[in-house]
């Protein structure tokens, strides 16, 4: 694109979860997979990694995904229940930076988004040690092929590893690419003293680029 819709933060909606859905909306069948979103984590030591998760769930308070409580990011936020989010519009030079504080999701919550997925998506849940070391490729479809066998005719129960986590945020920015690096871009930040989420209204403001 030759031009940029400008960001003001007096144009921002003062609940920038309503912000969010603005743009979310306004990138309908301009990406590949609107609901593609980075999401880091850390060790409390401090080492960090990232990978690319579904935004499966949006209320008015949180942001979910669903995925193996044994895998990397499992094991991370077991022990450093925070974490960021980032969500990349390439066409319209747009993303949105979220942090806060993550929490499993309840198992009826979880249960009803696994029986929601297709067959072999939830085949594949029992059969992937997400994470862990797999000899060969013919070593995990062996594992697939006698899970269709052990579940045939019959519904596939949501194996006890797997389910939902939401982030409550505590912090928002929205970023909107302009000429020549001088982007635009607007902070919400609303936490207390022990970076939780606080109740009331979103402080926004504008940050250098």
């Amino acid at each position: 694109m030759s031009e940029w819709t400008p960001l003001y933060v007096e144009d921002c909606d003062q609940n920038p979860f309503a912000q969010f859905a603005k743009w979310f909306d306004e990138s309908e069948g301009l990406m590949a997979d609107r609901q593609a979103i980075c999401l880091a984590t850390s060790t409390t030591d401090g080492h960090p990694s990232a990978r690319m998760v579904l935004l499966r769930y949006i209320d008015d308070q949180s942001f979910g995904w669903y995925t193996n409580y044994g895998s990397r990011k499992g094991a991370d936020l077991e022990v450093n229940p925070f974490a960021a989010l980032l969500w990349y519009n390439e066409p319209q030079g747009r993303q949105i930076r979220i942090e806060g504080v993550v929490e499993r999701m309840s198992e009826p919550e979880s249960d009803a988004y696994f029986n929601s997925r297709a067959r072999g998506h939830q085949i594949g849940a029992h059969a992937s040690q997400q994470s862990q070391p797999l000899d060969s490729r013919k070593e995990l479809e062996g594992r697939v092929n006698e899970l269709e066998v052990q579940f045939a005719g019959e519904p596939v129960p949501r194996p006890a590893h797997w389910g939902g986590y939401r982030l409550t945020p505590t912090a928002f920015e929205f970023w909107q690419h302009r000429e020549d690096r001088l982007h635009d871009r607007v902070q919400y930040l609303r936490v207390d003293g022990w970076w939780r989420p606080m109740p009331g209204p979103w402080p926004r403001r504008r940050l250098s680029p």
